[in-house]
């Protein structure tokens, strides 16, 4: 797999896409936890459900991102990029499920109202939604940046890409902190790994693939 034109405007695309999207995300995230009276509280909608469309919407681009990747670097390089693109789909495919599921059938009548409604649907500890939710950005986002730095080599740029990739990854799985406390609080140690941190690493991808000289098909 070359880095050809296509895959050049793939990973400009894509990053910015991302870039674009998690600047949404943090600022719709803001707005929402500015708006609780205590911590414990739920975020409610629309700021919500804003929220759950962003992640669907963000995960396309992602793992496009990460392809984009697979194709720039060295052909000695790609067995960790292909590991990182199984890690990030993985990451789309259990995310994408959780919050459409959430989006559409919690909210169904046949749902609403049931004594097991909280256990499933509720993103608080303990739930089946939240704790697949961990799994995908606390377990699999980790294991997919971590995976790419390496690659990360040659240049300022590079290698400012693969130390906030490991910063990211880091901050990511230390989020998992909270399942090992009971204590969700500390699960927003990951949200500054995979939102805030993973922000400035795609917009550095973006400026890295902008310079990049595509390889002929």
């Amino acid at each position: 797999m070359k880095f050809t034109a296509t895959a050049r405007s793939l990973g400009i695309f894509s990053a910015a896409a991302t870039v674009i999207l998690l600047v949404a995300y943090a600022l719709m995230l803001t707005v929402g936890l500015a708006s609780l009276e205590s911590p414990q509280q739920p975020i409610g909608d629309p700021i919500f459900t804003i929220l759950e469309v962003l992640i669907i919407v963000m995960m396309p681009a992602m793992v496009a991102l990460i392809v984009a990747i697979h194709a720039w670097v060295p052909m000695q390089a790609k067995t960790l990029t292909l590991t990182s693109l199984v890690f990030m789909g993985l990451l789309a495919g259990v995310t994408s499920v959780v919050h459409f599921c959430v989006l559409t059938l919690s909210r169904q009548p046949e749902f609403v109202g049931r004594a097991w409604e909280s256990l499933v649907f509720a993103f608080a500890w303990p739930s089946v939604v939240y704790a697949l939710d961990i799994l995908a950005w606390d377990v699999f986002f980790p294991l997919s940046v971590l995976f790419a730095a390496p690659v990360f080599r040659g240049s300022h740029l590079a290698a400012w890409i693969r130390v906030l990739m490991i910063a990211s990854g880091v901050l990511s799985l230390a989020g998992l902190s909270g399942v090992v406390t009971g204590d969700m609080q500390l699960r927003n140690i990951g949200i500054v790994g995979y939102v805030g941190v993973f922000l400035v690493v795609a917009a550095l991808l973006a400026i890295l693939f902008y310079r990049a000289t595509p390889q002929e098909a």
